[in-house]
């Protein structure tokens, strides 16, 4: 069991400011049991949240892996890259490194992923509305970015201050 975990294989979510937020996350190079059970790991400490999405980084891993669980659809996302995107959609979004925080961001309105699945096979997975933003939220962490980083410096700012009063300007 890692230092992050407790019995129930829910992992400890980062809360910003906390810097391994904001780092690159690495292409995943091997597809095994361990990536299966992180996998799993991940679901269960979103769904502990009620969160719609959770990527790696958020557990401390920077790995290029996120997963998403809308409308009773289930999506793993390894080593996601964008590959075609249209329209404009603007909707309020939070994040489980920012409780209880929302703000309006602006993101395409449908994506194309090309993504790989548990056993390293590449596949294709199109989203639009609120799915096509939990993917590109979540693709943003696994890059080092934020949902706040999509907003105006005044808007961020206060953010920022209400997440450090949330913390205690801890992490």
């Amino acid at each position: 069991m890692s230092e992050n975990e407790n019995v129930t294989g829910v992992l400890e979510i980062l809360h910003y400011p906390n810097p391994i937020l904001k780092k690159q996350s690495e292409e995943v190079k091997v597809f095994d049991d361990e990536l299966e059970d992180f996998v799993k790991k991940l679901f269960a400490t979103m769904r502990s949240h009620d969160g719609v999405g959770l990527a790696a980084p958020q557990v401390g891993v920077l790995k290029k892996i996120a997963v998403i669980e809308y409308e009773e659809k289930s999506y793993v996302l390894i080593n996601p890259k964008v590959v075609d995107q249209h329209g404009i959609q603007e909707g309020e979004e939070g994040c489980l490194s920012f409780p209880g925080l929302y703000a309006n961001v602006t993101r395409p309105e449908w994506v194309k992923i090309e993504t790989y699945d548990l056993h390293g096979e590449k596949t294709f997975i199109e989203a639009n509305g609120y799915t096509a933003r939990a993917f590109l939220h979540e693709m943003d962490h696994l890059n080092g970015k934020l949902f706040i980083d999509h907003l105006s410096s005044i808007k961020r700012n206060a953010i920022k201050k209400k997440a450090a009063k949330h913390t205690g300007g801890h992490f």
